[in-house]
C-alpha cells in the first residue's frame, strides 16, 4: 500500500517509472521532469522516459551523466537498509541504447547540432546543460594551459630565496609562473597555502609592475584561512618590502563574491565571458568543493592572458553538486599539475592514518588506530546503538568543556576568545538526521549542557552556522559564529569572523542559521578544529565513503576522536566515491 501523503512518491506515474520511484531509485522530481520532457517531445517509449529520469537523477547524486550500460550494477537508494534492486525491470542495455538513440529527445555524439534536452555519448546520457558545461570547461582549461614567456633568471633567483632546495613546492611555484594554468594538489599540512604565497611573490618579482591578484575559496571560512595563511607567510619570507606589502594587502573572498552576485540568479554571475575578471592572477583554494557548473562560471570569467591556479586536496569530498573537477584534472596530470606529498605539520597519528585512508588501505588504517598514538582516540562502537552512549565519554567531555568555554567568554563579551573557543572542538556526523545525525547529537549535547544554556532562541554562547549565502551581510554558507553579550541591559549580538576580525550583527538580521554543536562532514570542509569528534554511521550507510572518512579525519588539527566499528572503517576505506564524469576524457 503506497502512502498517498508520501512526498517521495509520484502518485500519478505508471509503468516502470512508478516501480523505480516506489523502491527509491528515482525521486518524484526525477519522474515528473522525465514525464514532462516525454510529453513535450511526444515520446511514447517508457524506457526512454526511464533513461531521461535517470539522467535527471544523476546530477542530484553528484554525477555529470548516467551510464546506461552500467546503471543496473551501480544504482543505489538513499536508505540505511539494504534494498535489492535486481528485481526491477531493468532494460537490456543494447536495446535500451538503441531506443534512446532514436528518440527525438536525444542528440547523439559529440558534434554540435540542433539543441535537444538530452545528449548520448556512447552509453553516457547527459542532460544537455551538463554536456555543454563539461565541454566548455575542458576547452577553456586547454586554452589556459599554455606556456608563458618569463624572465628565467629572475624566476630562478626568486625560487632560490623562497624555497630551501628542490622539492614539489618549488616545482609547483615554477609551474604557476611558467604557465597560465597550474594546479597545486596535496593533503593537509603539505604546504599548499604556503606555496600560494610564494607563487604570488615569484610572480611579483617578474617585473616592475605588481600583478593584480585575486584569492578565493568556495566558503567564507576557507577564504579566511587562505588569507591568513598568505599573510602569515608574507611576514616571514625573504622578500622585499614592496612585495611584502602586496601580499599583506591581499584580501580573499568567496567564489560567489569574486564572480559577482547577480540578483535573481543562482547560476549566473556579473563576471562572465562578456565581462571578464580584471585580475592578472586568480588563485582558488579548496577546489575539491567546486562543482562543474561553478568551475564553468569561473574559467569563462578569467580574461585572456591571465593565470589561473587551482589549489586543493583531491582526496577530500567533492562538491555536493555535479562533478569532481579537481580529481579529474589531477588524474589526467600533465604540465602545470603538481602534487605535494610531504606533510610538514600535524600530529603523528593523524599523519599516519590520513594517507592510509586516502590510499585505500584498510589494514594500515586499523593499524594506525590501534598503535596508541596520543593524538587519536578510537571508540570502536556504533554510536547509533543506544548502549553505545556509555562508551562515548570522550565525546561528551570534549563537547561540554568546549561549549562551556564558549559560553563563559560570550557572557563576558570577550568576542575574540569566544570565537577562538568555538574552533577548539566540533562533532562531525555523516548524516543530518537519524541516530547518527547532526540533529540527534545537537540535541544530545544541549541536554548535556543543561542549565548552562540560557533561555530563548538567541541565548548567549549559542554557536551558529550560516546555511545560506547572505550577500547583504557578507555571510556565506558554512560561516560559524556565536551569540555574545553586547552592551548593557542584556543586549546580545551575533559575532562572526571577517578577515581575522570579529564582526557583530543584530540577531534579527540573520535568516538562515542553525545551532552548530555538531555539523555534517560536508559542511566542515574548509575548516580545521583543535579536536574533531567524528561519529561514523553503520557500515551499510550509502553515504559512508573513503572521501568522507578522509575529509572528517583531516579536519582535526591536534586531536582526533573517531567513533565507529572496525567493520564501518574498513567499509569506508574500501568504498571510494565513483562519480560519473567525462571531463578527464575530454582533457586527456
Amino acid at each position: 500500500m503506497i502512502d498517498a501523503f508520501e512526498v517521495r512518491h509520484a502518485l500519478r506515474s505508471t509503468g516502470v517509472l512508478r516501480e523505480f520511484n516506489e523502491i527509491g531509485v528515482l525521486a518524484a522530481a526525477d519522474v515528473h521532469v522525465a514525464e514532462r520532457l516525454a510529453a513535450l517531445a511526444q515520446e511514447q517509449d517508457e524506457l526512454v522516459a526511464l533513461a531521461a529520469a535517470l539522467a535527471v537523477r544523476a546530477p542530484r547524486l553528484g554525477h555529470v551523466y548516467v551510464d546506461l550500460a552500467t546503471i543496473r550494477e551501480t544504482a543505489t537508494v538513499d536508505s540505511d537498509e539494504p534494498v535489492d534492486l535486481s528485481e526491477l525491470p531493468w532494460p537490456e542495455p543494447d536495446d535500451w541504447l538503441t531506443r534512446v538513440r532514436q528518440s527525438p529527445l536525444v542528440a547523439v555524439g559529440e558534434r554540435e547540432g540542433e539543441p535537444k534536452p538530452l545528449r548520448l555519448v556512447d552509453s553516457a546520457l547527459y542532460l544537455d546543460r551538463y554536456w555543454r558545461e563539461e565541454g566548455q570547461v575542458a576547452a577553456d582549461l586547454r586554452a589556459l594551459g599554455q606556456a608563458e614567456r618569463v624572465n628565467a633568471f629572475a624566476l630562478e633567483h626568486s625560487l632560490d630565496r623562497l624555497f630551501e632546495g628542490p622539492g614539489a613546492q618549488r616545482e609547483a611555484a615554477r609551474a604557476a609562473v611558467e604557465r597560465r594554468f597550474a594546479v597545486v594538489a596535496g593533503g593537509p599540512g603539505t604546504g599548499k597555502t604556503t606555496t600560494v604565497a610564494r607563487i604570488v611573490a615569484a610572480l611579483a618579482e617578474q617585473g616592475s609592475e605588481l600583478p593584480l591578484v585575486a584569492l578565493a575559496a568556495p566558503t567564507g571560512k576557507a577564504a579566511t584561512r587562505l588569507q591568513e595563511a598568505v599573510h602569515n607567510a608574507a611576514r616571514t619570507m625573504d622578500i622585499g618590502p614592496r612585495v611584502r606589502d602586496e601580499l599583506l594587502a591581499l584580501k580573499a573572498s568567496t567564489l560567489h563574491r569574486l564572480l559577482g552576485w547577480k540578483p535573481g540568479s543562482h547560476s549566473r554571475f556579473r563576471h562572465d565571458r562578456n565581462n571578464r575578471l580584471p585580475h592578472d592572477v586568480v588563485i582558488v583554494d579548496e577546489t575539491s568543493m567546486v562543482s562543474l557548473t561553478q568551475m564553468a562560471r569561473l574559467v569563462e570569467a578569467v580574461r585572456p592572458g591571465a593565470r589561473l591556479v587551482l589549489v586543493g586536496d583531491p582526496g577530500q569530498l567533492t562538491s555536493i553538486e555535479a562533478g569532481a573537477v579537481l580529481g579529474d584534472i589531477v588524474k589526467v596530470g600533465g604540465p602545470g599539475v603538481v602534487e605535494l606529498d610531504v606533510v610538514h605539520r600535524g600530529q603523528q597519528g593523524i599523519k599516519t592514518l590520513a594517507p592510509a585512508i586516502r590510499d585505500g588501505d584498510p589494514d594500515a588504517a586499523i593499524a594506525a588506530l590501534t598503535a596508541g598514538y596520543d593524538d587519536i582516540t578510537w571508540i570502536p562502537v556504533d554510536v547509533g546503538e543506544p548502549e553505545s552512549l556509555a562508551h562515548v565519554r570522550p565525546v561528551r567531555d570534549g563537547a561540554v568543556e568546549a561549549a562551556t568555554a564558549v559560553i563563559e567568554a560570550a557572557r563576558t563579551g570577550d568576542t575574540v576568545q569566544a570565537m577562538a573557543a568555538l574552533g577548539e572542538f566540533r562533532v562531525l556526523c555523516a548524516h543530518r538526521r537519524g541516530p547518527h545525525g547532526v540533529a540527534t547529537w545537537t540535541a544530545r549535547i544541549e541536554s548535556w549542557l543543561g542549565s548552562a544554556i540560557g533561555r530563548g532562541r538567541w541565548y548567549v554562547g549559542r554557536p551558529l552556522l550560516v546555511t545560506k549565502n547572505d550577500y547583504g551581510l557578507d555571510l556565506y554558507n558554512g560561516d560559524a559564529g556565536v551569540i555574545v553579550t553586547s552592551g548593557t541591559g542584556g543586549k546580545v549580538a551575533a559575532a562572526f569572523e571577517r578577515r581575522g576580525e570579529p564582526v557583530l550583527f543584530a540577531p534579527s538580521r540573520l535568516n538562515a542559521i542553525e545551532t552548530v554543536y555538531a555539523m555534517t562532514v560536508h559542511k566542515s570542509q574548509g575548516s580545521q578544529f583543535g579536536t574533531a569528534a567524528v561519529l561514523l554511521p553503520a557500515a551499510t550507510s550509502p553515504i559512508l565513503t573513503r572521501e568522507l572518512l578522509y575529509t572528517a579525519v583531516t579536519r582535526a588539527n591536534r586531536h582526533l576522536i573517531l567513533a565507529g566499528t572496525e567493520e564501518t572503517i574498513r567499509a569506508a576505506v574500501a568504498r571510494p566515491v565513483a562519480r560519473a564524469s567525462g571531463l578527464g576524457r575530454r582533457l586527456a
